[in-house]
């Protein structure tokens, strides 16, 4: 089938700044979709139907008109934080053309001297804008599509309370259109002037003289707020690297505590996901302002006691047992669910789950490893090695024909 379906992107110079493959498409199109604000650039000449997106926003008249001649108008460059991506993964590719413009965080980077590839570009446009702090480093600049005209507000807000306030905020308005316009200032003297909704943040990310940096792994104790029941630095370094994290991959967390073991894997690459199973109220408080605080807000939350809150889960590519593996029926049924090739690896800290993991190895395999550390503390006018309880490590991976 040829091409039905063209995705125009569009900018703020509207109808006069589209190529002419793009201003043919149109003028032959049968329907034209967009938002609003999109079909308001458009002249006269164009004769298609025009739509606008239902609310909820939903793909299926686009789908639904499969064969004739569609247009559907995005912002920019439709394949980045765009509805062309969107579409791409319903339609078949030798079913619709992308006809891109100059996106906001190329004419950002024209504007500001930025290489574009150097910079990290995120999206707050129906996101949680807590997972910006998951890119928050001295030296780090960021592109950043708001949401609507409070964004840069609220983004402002968010950098002061993580230690970012010395950090410089630029405003870009209606990129590339006669209305563009900038507002700079950090964001500790951000005074909240009104923004259009349509706008484009860059961060120069600066933090306080006394904000501890966070590295991608391995993350300080003092980083999440706890009650005690932490797997502690260098154990969660040891954990990580058994359970091996790659993109896309789901991990379940099962006794999640704090969450420590979870967030760190999200925040190994931005794809991998993390289901954070934990029974207690008060640590599910503290799994949900760390998950926030630490940038990785679509950590799922699931409130229940292994293994009964396990049933109907999505199957994970990697699962980390950190509390209750002694509990009847945790183990197997973590394995059973486990998908063919995936990492179990688990923690014992008591005699009583030590014993467990020897047994479970006996039987299925894997490898043991018991971690001692100890720490150099103060004994009088001295120092001396306090030792910390020693953990035992199952690791193991399931075979594919499992």
């Amino acid at each position: 089938m040829s091409p039905w379906l063209t995705i125009v992107g569009i900018g703020e110079d509207g109808f006069s700044g589209l190529g002419k493959t793009a201003r043919r498409a149109l003028l032959s199109a049968g329907t034209v979709i967009g938002g609003q604000r999109q079909l308001d650039l458009l002249p006269a000449c164009i004769r298609g139907q025009r739509q606008t997106w239902p609310s909820p926003f939903s793909l299926a008249p686009v789908l639904a008109m499969r064969g004739e001649p569609v247009c559907v108008l995005a912002s920019g460059d439709p394949m980045l934080f765009g509805v062309g991506a969107s579409l791409a993964r319903l339609v078949p590719s030798d079913e619709m053309q992308v006809l891109s413009a100059p996106s906001s965080f190329s004419l950002a980077a024209a504007r500001l001297g930025w290489a574009l590839q150097d910079v990290v570009t995120l999206s707050v446009v129906a996101r949680p804008v807590a997972a910006l702090n998951a890119h928050l480093h001295s030296g780090v600049r960021l592109l950043v599509l708001s949401n609507d005209g409070s964004s840069p507000a609220i983004i402002a807000a968010m950098l002061r309370e993580q230690g970012f306030g010395p950090s410089r905020l630029t405003v870009l308005e209606h990129l590339g259109g006669p209305l563009e316009r900038r507002v700079e200032a950090c964001a500790n003297a951000w005074s909240d002037p009104p923004i259009a909704a349509l706008n484009l943040i860059a961060i120069e990310c600066q933090a306080d003289a006394s904000t501890q940096p966070l590295s991608r792994g391995g993350l300080p104790d003092s980083a999440f707020k706890h009650d005690g029941q932490l797997t502690k630095r260098d154990v969660r370094a040891i954990t990580l690297a058994r359970l091996a994290p790659l993109p896309g991959q789901l991990l379940w967390d099962v006794g999640a505590g704090s969450g420590s073991i979870g967030i760190e894997w999200m925040r190994t690459w931005p794809s991998c996901r993390t289901l954070a199973i934990e029974a207690d109220a008060g640590r599910q408080q503290l799994i949900e302002h760390n998950r926030d605080a630490l940038g990785v807000p679509g950590l799922q939350l699931i409130r229940g006691k292994a293994p009964q809150a396990l049933a109907g889960l999505e199957r994970p590519d990697a699962i980390f047992i950190g509390g209750g593996v002694t509990r009847e029926g945790v183990l197997d049924t973590c394995w059973q669910q486990l998908k063919p090739g995936g990492r179990l690896v688990a923690n014992a800290v008591t005699l009583q789950s030590e014993m467990l993991l020897m047994s479970w190895r006996e039987r299925h395999g894997g490898e043991l490893t018991r971690v001692h550390i100890a720490q150099a503390q103060p004994l009088g006018e001295f120092d001396t090695w306090r030792q910390a309880l020693p953990i035992t490590l199952l690791d193991m991976t399931k075979p594919l024909d499992a």
